[in-house]
């Protein structure tokens, strides 16, 4: 088995995250530090109450929506603000099982150290891929770019994140490194913190290779 990190590294700049040494070795006997996070920095899960599109909240998600089988669809050279639609998707869109999760793998996450152009210039899902991704009873939906819709079009960022939210599909975004996957299909895990009524958290996102199918 081969596991493959998928998660950005969060770090003081990173949009929504700083934190501040709230104990040191020298002062008190051990280190420590204050985190501040915006519940959507860096590597994140979105709940329901992030759009107001149903009740679930990030501790109410149940583990097996935070795991499962991910087809991963190469769509490496998408043009900026690409819509990805459903012909995106190839042979997967043929093999692709009720219930499985997919990966979306666009390079996106190259431009994280250029805030302001890998937040406003991403690719992102077009109508018809989010509700093909309803029929397919899609359980994870994973992308590279910050967000599944333009962020500075609040109609599409609305609508979009309400078409799978509201359908119960989770919504992991900010992956990187999905280059580094082999295989088409990989068993795919993001673990979220456990935060009462949270509307979305960074998450621990990773794909194991070399594992049996079903």
């Amino acid at each position: 088995m081969r596991l493959v990190d998928l998660t950005l590294t969060m770090r003081p700049g990173m949009r929504g995250v700083d934190w501040e040494q709230a104990k040191t070795v020298e002062r008190d006997g051990w280190n420590a530090r204050t985190l501040h996070l915006y519940s959507h920095a860096g590597t994140h899960m979105d709940a329901q109450t992030h759009f107001a599109a149903g009740p679930g909240t990030i501790d109410r998600t149940r583990l097996e929506r935070c795991t499962g089988w991910a087809w991963v669809v190469n769509l490496d050279g998408l043009a900026d603000k690409s819509l990805i639609t459903v012909a995106h998707l190839g042979d997967v869109a043929a093999k692709f099982q009720p219930g499985e999760s997919l990966l979306l793998r666009t390079g996106w996450s190259r431009h994280v150290g250029n805030p302001q152009h890998y937040r406003d210039n991403f690719p992102r899902i077009a109508d018809d891929l989010a509700h093909w991704c309803v029929e397919k009873r899609v359980n994870l939906l994973g992308v590279e770019p910050p967000s599944v819709a333009d962020v500075n079009n609040r109609d599409e960022l609305t609508r979009i994140h309400h078409i799978l939210l509201g359908a119960n599909v989770t919504i992991v975004e900010g992956l990187t490194n999905l280059g580094a996957l082999t295989e088409q299909k990989v068993f795919f895990v993001a673990a979220p913190l456990k935060i009462e009524g949270g509307d979305g958290c960074p998450c621990r996102a990773f794909a194991m290779e070399g594992l049996p199918h079903p």
